[in-house]
């Protein structure tokens, strides 16, 4: 595999790269027939510490030549570089570290953070408003403003906050009701009252087909280092970033990757077979293991250093990204997998006292020699073996461990001791079996699933609105997005108050509330016709309505079955075609007033062909 292409980074920092390990150099180190190995780490290092020997618990003596690790940095005048930013810090990659086997426990560090706690539990609508704020909604309003202007400057939209709120808020029921269609919600065989009575059809139609967040003319062209991808969405991401950052942050985080639904035509959309939904935009998200979102971001194609940190390539850059409005010397602790996972990106994070746990691909632990897949397995389930290395001052354990398959993960502040046992169901036995876990395992299956339960919420009430748009399918996820976190909240809240479980509003109920509150709070439903030119003092006394009577569908109404006259006390006029009778007899079954008489016998003649 082509180191380059591997650690996403370009040509030019090709001398930045640590190569692969010679295989002549794998061989030394992994011997156990000779009884001096020397393993050549680096150069740069003292004479007094490359003399120095460790000795392994086999009796190997390992001599280290140049432990010492290079990092240089060049300073660049202010206004050299692009956008007058001083150049990327140069950086060089782990090699060829020296491990060692180990049976020792490490300390776990305590959190030193504390979350605040909660007096009283708010209603629904305050948490979501809490985070799409109303800075955001006017912004909304503005730009859907502009954009039809610039469509059709004969045609202004003219839509209002509360007009913008409604439209979420449908939005939200046609999410929790899921029918297949939009103007379902209208028709009167699907009717959804409380859609259909907030809002006109072709009204939430314009709405949808102006909504706009940003000007259209002010976006950069295509080529000129302003240009972004996510222009037309930047404003919102942005605000509910700003809102996800300020929420207090827990102690056990985990970094993964969800798929925003999308299988149109657009540069963004990615493939991941791993996923449920295997096409759509990526987003990269740092949240607790119950989901609280904290910090996320679009991928568009590219993924640039963080500020203040070396290049250690894509998969550890957007880590750092995302973990740098973690407070430093607190000790959290961050769980991701192994796509995220290097020596490099926990030495970093230890630095700062976030430590870490992640599983690890094995071409990744430069010079570590754990035994083969084939040799753990004939060790049978539950063998594990672990070794450990000093890098930088930052002691790292590695971890592997033989299940179904194996598995290799990589930590700076646990251990495999002490091992506990995990029930695991015996394909030959054909009964459940006691193996051997490492702790390490237990503590990365209890905290690394956070993303993937966000995941199963916002796709439990999705918001399916089929769109030519290809950014309204990012809009209606952070919509939901916002949802969930506000729900997460709302539960988190309830828990510090001692709300019993079974009290707590369910995520249904809870976006029904939120919907409930946008459509209808301090709203005045709108009547269609031409406005009446009484004042409300001379306005007449209206008779109330009678509701419209549903008709049945041809396929009922004839097929003989269950069709019974029925005497009621409210007179009604007949429905069958050219009778006008009033009579007080209707169909059990199509209810339906029908003439039922020696002289007039409709209801005979409304069930025939």
């Amino acid at each position: 595999m082509n180191p380059y292409v591997f650690y996403g980074t370009s040509k030019r920092y090709k001398a930045q790269v640590a190569l692969p390990v010679d295989e002549s150099e794998d061989e030394m180190a992994c011997s156990d027939e000779e009884d001096e190995v020397i393993v050549t780490v680096r150069q740069g290092e003292s004479e007094s510490e490359s003399e120095d020997g460790d000795e392994d618990e086999d009796g190997t003596t390992i001599m280290v030549e140049n432990q010492q690790e290079e990092v240089q940095t060049e300073n660049e005048e202010p206004g050299d570089g692009k956008n007058g930013e001083a150049c990327q810090q140069q950086y060089t990659r782990a090699k060829n570290l020296v491990w060692k086997k180990c049976r020792t426990i490490l300390p776990v560090p305590q959190w030193r953070g504390r979350l605040p706690k909660a007096t009283d539990v708010k209603h629904p609508a305050e948490y979501f408003r809490g985070l799409l704020t109303s800075s955001c909604i006017e912004n909304i309003v503005e730009q859907t403003n502009l954009y039809a202007i610039q469509c059709d400057p004969s045609k202004p939209l003219k839509v209002t906050v509360e007009e913008i709120e409604q439209f979420i808020g449908i939005c939200f029921f046609m999410s929790i009701f899921g029918l297949p269609g939009c103007r379902m919600y209208w028709q009167s065989a699907t009717r959804i009252d409380c859609v259909a009575n907030t809002m006109a059809l072709h009204r939430w139609e314009s709405i949808k087909r102006n909504l706009h967040f940003s000007d259209n003319l002010k976006q950069a062209p295509i080529g000129e280092p302003a240009y972004d991808k996510l222009y037309k969405v930047r404003p919102l991401l942005t605000s509910l970033l700003e809102q996800f950052q300020a929420i207090p942050i827990d102690e056990n985080l985990c970094v993964d990757e969800q798929i925003v639904p999308f299988k149109g035509k657009h540069p963004m959309k990615q493939y991941n077979p791993k996923k449920p939904k295997r096409w759509g935009y990526k987003v990269f998200v740092l949240a607790d293991s119950s989901g609280m979102v904290y910090n996320f971001e679009v991928y568009t194609g590219c993924i640039s250093p963080c500020n203040g940190q070396p290049d250690i390539g894509a998969s550890g850059n957007i880590v750092l990204t995302l973990s740098s409005i973690i407070p430093d010397n607190i000790s959290h602790k961050l769980y991701f997998d192994n796509w995220f996972s290097s020596v490099d990106l926990q030495m970093l994070l230890e630095k700062r006292k976030i430590h870490c746990i992640g599983t690890v691909r094995t071409n990744r632990l430069a010079g570590c020699c754990l035994p083969t897949d084939q040799d753990m397995k004939r060790k049978g389930r539950g063998a594990f073996e672990e070794k450990e290395t000093i890098y930088n001052g930052v002691t790292l354990r590695a971890v592997k461990w033989h299940d179904n398959r194996a598995v290799t993960l990589l930590s700076t502040f646990a251990s495999a001791n002490p091992a506990t046992t995990v029930m695991r169901w015996d394909k030959k036995k054909k009964t459940t079996v006691q193996v051997k876990c490492p702790s390490i395992v237990t503590k990365y299956n209890k905290s690394m699933g956070g993303v993937d339960l966000l995941d199963s919420l916002i796709a439990l009430y999705r918001t399916k609105i089929r769109s030519k748009k290809w950014y309204h399918r990012v809009v209606f996820h952070m919509f939901d997005f916002a949802v969930v976190e506000a729900w997460l909240l709302y539960r988190r809240d309830s828990r510090d108050c001692g709300i019993p479980p079974k009290d707590v509003s369910s995520l249904a109920k809870f976006k029904a509330e939120v919907a409930g509150c946008l459509c209808m709070e301090k709203k005045t439903l709108k009547r269609r016709g031409r406005p009446s030119q009484h004042t409300e003092e001379e306005q007449p006394e209206k008779r109330p309505k009678t509701p419209v009577e549903p008709r049945p569908s041809t396929l009922v109404r004839i097929d003989q079955t269950g069709h019974w006259p029925v005497w009621v006390e409210r007179k009604g006029r007949c429905k069958y075609p050219g009778c006008s009778g009033i009579v007080k007899v209707q169909c059990s079954k199509c209810v339906t007033y029908l003439c039922f008489s020696v002289e007039r016998n409709c209801f005979l003649n409304f069930h025939k062909q």
